[in-house]
């Protein structure tokens, strides 16, 4: 795909926001959806600005624009879009139009508020509102064959405040048959702070510099029982032994990994989850040997089960306290709603997509969960997106290259006169009627 559509594509994320334009392969920008601020400082920093390499993040205080997947600081979303339109895309509202992803059963309330925020204070001349799941849809069945033929998928998405299970028939999203869980990357986080705060560290006020040290340190267990049985050996012996290092402030003001090849040892693990003992060499054993009785830092933290026991709440919420059915049931739930006919196929275009899908090992240990929960004589094929957290904005960034996109869209006007619901009856009816006309016009604009 090539840019210059001049249609803005905004994937509102609670985590992460991506924007960019129409026909753009990639977003120009994928930056923190939140506001925060210095200790002891005045200054509220925006989006990007958390980003710069002199900034540092420790103990920062964080607002954040959305909560469990729904809107509920305008004014901190207004900030955020304001200096991420008009400082880095660079474009006037006033003669752009916009797609924006939002959530799914987004009350109309918040529909209204978001609908304000489009129109009376950033001044868009138009507007088109589509959901992830479709987006998602449009854009692997742009890429893949099966999926352009069949028109339909099941789209998984993990994402940063909750995890729902789509099922996508000619670009429409089922609603009827999605299935939500309340657990995302955020709740992962959170749960990661609790693990450290109890073991090692008061790491409780640090949310960005754990989430950190959640994307690079974290994996999925194919094995729990015989990789908790590893994590119980000595530091030399144990695969899943790390440490990560916080920001002084002085030297670094980014927390990082102290040793990645160590923190990748879990790596050379065998599926069935079998200790490796290799015969060391003795350059190897010398590496080690200060290891065997480590001496920690004020700065630093060690994980080892907990590399595996915070993405495990994504499979077995309720061995954590959390009452309700783990992802795979999640997915089967979702599929037995809709029709029979139809079940067959989503258990083959399982499609994975959100941030929470990139640790290692994710699609083997989905896979595993649902075999046994699946009729025999049914596939089961998981599709990982090659970039999650972009699936949706690069649906969008199609959707919005099409040359009848504006007749998606509801103007300004429209909107002063029609009111919100408008905005989602126009675009959803056009989706739904030309899902198929939609994937014809697109199976060449991804090549």
């Amino acid at each position: 795909m090539t840019g210059g559509s001049g249609v803005v594509v905004l994937d509102n994320g609670g985590g992460l926001l991506k924007a960019g334009f129409g026909g753009d392969m990639n977003p120009t920008a994928v930056v923190p959806n939140c506001m925060a601020k210095p200790p002891g400082s005045k200054k509220w920093l925006v989006a990007d600005q958390l980003q710069a390499q002199d900034v540092d993040v420790t103990g920062m205080t964080l607002r954040r624009p959305i909560d469990r997947g729904y809107l509920i600081n305008q004014e901190v979303q207004r900030e955020v879009w304001e200096r991420v339109i008009r400082n880095l895309l660079q474009v006037d509202p006033n003669n752009s139009s916009l797609l924006l992803v939002e959530p799914q059963f987004n009350p109309p309330a918040l529909q209204h508020a978001t609908d304000e925020l489009v129109f009376e204070e950033l001044g868009f001349k138009s507007l088109c509102v589509a959901d992830a799941p479709s987006l998602v849809h449009l854009y692997e069945a742009s890429r893949q064959p099966s999926l352009f033929r069949a028109q339909c998928s099941l789209v998984v998405d993990c994402g940063f405040s909750f995890t729902h299970a789509s099922p996508v028939l000619q670009n429409f999203t089922l609603n009827y048959a999605v299935r939500r869980m309340d657990l995302g990357g955020k709740a992962l986080t959170n749960y990661l702070k609790e693990l450290i705060s109890y073991r090692s560290l008061n790491v409780m006020d640090e949310t960005l510099l754990i989430d950190d040290a959640k994307e690079k340190l974290c994996f999925v267990s194919l094995d729990v029982p015989g990789d908790l049985r590893l994590a119980r050996l000595s530091s030399n012996d144990n695969p899943f032994r790390c440490s990560y290092i916080l920001p002084d402030g002085i030297t670094y003001k980014k927390g990082f990994v102290k040793d990645l090849d160590e923190a990748c040892r879990y790596s050379s693990l065998p599926a069935n989850g079998e200790s490796v003992r290799k015969d060391s060499s003795d350059s190897d054993r010398s590496k080690f040997e200060d290891k065997k009785k480590p001496e920690l830092s004020q700065n630093e933290f060690v994980l080892t089960n907990e590399r595996f026991l915070v993405p495990e709440m994504v499979f077995h919420p309720i061995d954590l306290g959390m009452n309700q059915a783990g992802l795979a049931e999640c997915i089967v739930r979702a599929i037995q709603a809709c029709h029979p006919h139809l079940q067959p196929v989503l258990f083959e275009r399982i499609i994975l997509t959100g941030g929470s899908t990139l640790f290692p090992r994710f699609t083997e240990r989905l896979e595993k969960e649902l075999r046994p929960l699946v009729p025999d004589d049914y596939q089961v094929k998981i599709i990982a997106q090659e970039d999650p957290i972009l699936g949706a904005w690069r649906g969008g960034s199609l959707l919005a290259h099409r040359p009848d996109f504006e007749s998606m869209c509801i103007t300004k006007s429209e909107y002063e006169e029609m009111g919100s619901m408008r905005c989602r009856r126009v675009s959803q009816a056009y989706l739904r009627t030309s899902g198929s006309v939609l994937l014809h016009g697109m199976m060449g604009m991804t090549s």
